[in-house]
């Protein structure tokens, strides 16, 4: 009597076999075991062998499915269901992760430049953390502009309380229609580039990328919130106005909701392109609610077509200061009678006061702005600020001199530009586009 094997069930010969039937037995476990093995004969360089049955000995060479050769120098061998060749990117190209992508990485063209969006986080209010805005342009967060309809909107920083929907991005600029407003006209929040900051662009594909979410009451249609970006040929122009040879080279809908989103949008800038600006718009309908804003944050543009983790133009906080100073300088008071400036008067109505600013300005200051001052003198008499202007003589973009208007003052005695008893007080500079 034969018994089968345990792993494969060849017949083997037993001891009863050796008197009664062993030339057959051997016979019967030979060929048992030329059929096993002939299983594993052949096949084709690359193929690999595959179990066809899950009960006995069965198997069959098989071309792999899961995996593509390397076939150029450079590929990486990488995994989505199954193992894939990921081909090697351009001369100068770097690989980043990209969940979007089937493999989960692509290569990205050109070298990582600074974020030409400068305060893209919303760290930085000089003007004050929350700024009201009806039907005029005005400047909220620093560098970002708003432009109103005939609808009144206050935009405030807030912190974003979220990182696990969005990366470690501490604030972000609320955007929000006052509740029982009826007017439905657009909103926009923009931001203009100077010009050396924009031609690295030029001839580019690049991603503009931001985050955002909506209030509970926001009632633009369908949660919309238009995200653009426009090019120009013209040379350091106000975002607020159309550019020289203007042309669109974004325009999408980002539909919002009441969780952080990052939205990404991919898109080419023509070769002649010397300014960009981005600018978001809500357009309200019905009566606005209590929440009827929206938030955003992390605003950003990358060479190539992959939206890049979230990085300031300045690097560091610090950094993104000196960036918006460039810009905007506003010394505020730190107390009930800080100083601003020192000078001298020059007749009995008006002293010249100087003041340095902190950072290079980016060009001789257009505009000043100021609140609750007033000019003291050595025996600490207060006197009145009827006016502020920027002399027409001793200037530059490093030093200024500001014309201070005031009652009986006494020529050629020395004066300072204080806070007058208010720590809110404030003397600002503008060299903005």
């Amino acid at each position: 009597m034969a018994n089968p094997t345990t792993n494969f069930g060849w017949v083997m010969p037993t001891s009863a076999s050796l008197v009664t039937n062993l030339p057959a037995d051997f016979n019967t476990f030979g060929q048992a075991v030329d059929t096993s093995m002939a299983q594993l004969k052949g096949g084709s360089t690359g193929q690999v062998l595959s179990k066809t049955s899950a009960t006995d000995m069965a198997f069959t060479w098989v071309t792999p499915t899961d995996q593509t050769p390397l076939t150029t120098k450079g590929d990486l061998f990488t995994f989505t269901t199954v193992d894939a060749r990921l081909a090697v990117g351009n001369n100068g190209e770097t690989l980043v992760a990209d969940s979007s992508a089937t493999t989960g990485l692509r290569y990205t063209g050109g070298t990582v430049i600074s974020n030409p969006v400068i305060n893209s986080c919303m760290d930085v209010w000089q003007r004050g953390t929350s700024v009201t805005n009806a039907s005029s342009t005005v400047y909220t967060a620093d560098r970002w502009v708003t432009v109103a309809g005939a609808v009144t909107f206050t935009i405030a920083r807030q912190a974003t309380s979220d990182t696990t929907n969005l990366p470690n991005v501490q604030y972000c600029a609320r955007v929000q229609r006052n509740s029982g407003q009826t007017n439905t006209a657009n909103f926009d929040l923009l931001q203009g580039f100077e010009t050396t900051n924009s031609i690295p662009y030029a001839g580019k594909t690049i991603t503009m990328s931001f985050y955002a979410r909506a209030g509970a009451n926001y009632s633009a249609t369908s949660s919309i919130l238009q995200a653009q970006l426009y090019s120009g040929t013209g040379t350091d122009q106000s975002p607020t106005a159309a550019f020289t040879g203007q042309a669109t080279v974004i325009n999408q809908n980002a539909t919002l909701t009441t969780t952080w989103q990052r939205f990404s949008y991919t898109a080419s800038v023509g070769a002649t392109v010397t300014q960009l600006k981005t600018i978001f718009t809500m357009g309200p309908t019905g009566t606005a609610g209590t929440n009827d804003y929206y938030e955003i944050t992390g605003v950003q543009i990358d060479i190539g077509s992959v939206a890049l983790p979230v990085r300031r133009n300045g690097a560091t906080i610090q950094g993104e200061l000196a960036a918006c100073q460039r810009y905007y300088y506003r010394n505020t008071a730190d107390s009930a009678y800080s100083a601003f400036a020192t000078g001298a008067a020059k007749s009995t109505t008006f002293a010249n006061c100087f003041t340095q600013f902190p950072v290079q300005m980016r060009i001789v200051p257009t505009t000043i702005d100021y609140s609750t001052v007033a000019l003291w003198d050595f025996p600490e008499n207060a006197y009145t600020v009827t006016g502020i202007t920027l002399s027409q003589g001793t200037k530059n973009n490093i030093f200024n001199t500001v014309n201070v208007s005031a009652a009986t003052l006494t020529a050629s005695r020395p004066y300072y530009l204080l806070a007058n008893n208010n720590s809110a007080a404030y003397v600002g500079y503008s060299a903005e586009l």
